[in-house]
């Protein structure tokens, strides 16, 4: 099985800045309605959170910038589960135009399972859980992105400037 394709939407014009290039906030949006759409397909979806009382928050993540993404382009989100325990999924989504291989961006993410009436961490059902080790067994033969766990930083090679 390939990434799990969990958006596609076209750049709308509200979206992109004076270069007509989509504006970085918006790629965030686009990885956000992606992050949803996982969350549905494991079950963690509106429902659920009504009925549960828990859901997912999200504890870091890395946006990279690949290449630009123009006015009325067809992007899709292309999803990747890193890893999970019994609390946390780390991801991976990259933006693609629709059908391409190329990534446009990536976005690394941590999510917690929360029960929303402490907040506090807690545990996947069992049901959620087998849908995440299916998930994982189906991308089992996927590749790791490139850009996961990079870290932000200044080579140490060169000394910063100093004001």
């Amino acid at each position: 099985m390939p990434a799990l394709i969990t958006c596609t939407t076209n750049i709308q014009p509200a979206w992109v800045d004076y270069n007509g290039h989509l504006r970085d906030a918006y790629y965030l949006l686009i990885f956000s309605h992606a992050t949803d759409a996982l969350m549905d397909t494991l079950g963690l979806d509106s429902d659920n959170r009504e009925a549960s009382g828990h859901s997912l928050f999200t504890l870091e993540l890395h946006l990279n910038y690949l290449h630009e993404v123009k006015l009325g382009a067809e992007v899709q989100v292309r999803t990747q589960l890193i890893a999970f325990d019994a609390k946390r999924l780390h991801l991976y989504h990259s933006l693609h135009l629709a059908g391409e291989e190329k990534a446009l961006a990536g976005n690394e993410q941590m999510l917690l399972h929360v029960d929303l009436a402490g907040p506090h961490a807690t545990p996947f059902s069992e049901a959620t859980l087998a849908r995440l080790m299916a998930l994982s067994a189906a991308q089992n033969d996927l590749s790791r992105p490139a850009l996961l766990g990079r870290v932000i930083g200044l080579p140490t090679k060169k000394a910063p400037i100093q004001p």
